[in-house]
């Protein structure tokens, strides 16, 4: 072991001697242990960081729908199906910006063009 781990084992056993672990929340409980095991080992880390920062699987499928939308938009060349599109692509950044705007965020639909352009640049 080294220093550190020396330091804090004896700071965390001066902890349990003088009762600072007595009243925590949950003292005697079973911890709630979260399934990851349909999230790939190599990226739980930043789906709880994530999470833990209030983003949600609905905000991330949403971007991806109206990414997916938008890129359909700029390859259309029928204008009723573009003006369908783009109801459809309105409707998920209504959706977005509901979301968003519980969590205090403010956003805006150039977000979404800067956020496609940067992901085109980093797969080409």
């Amino acid at each position: 072991m080294d220093l550190f781990h020396i330091v804090s084992e004896n700071r965390i056993k001066k902890g349990y001697k003088d009762g600072e672990f007595d009243n925590l929340a949950g003292f005697g409980q079973p911890l709630q242990l979260e399934d990851l095991s349909g999230i790939p080992e190599e990226l739980r880390m930043a789906y709880k960081l994530l999470k833990n920062a209030g983003y949600t699987q609905d905000e991330g499928r949403l971007r991806q729908e109206m990414m997916s939308i938008g890129d359909l938009i700029s390859k259309c060349d029928d204008s009723s199906e573009k003006e369908n599109l783009q109801k459809q692509f309105n409707e998920k950044l209504l959706r977005f910006n509901q979301l968003m705007s519980k969590r205090g965020v403010k956003t805006n639909s150039a977000m979404f063009k800067n956020y496609e352009q940067k992901v085109q640049k980093k797969l080409k």
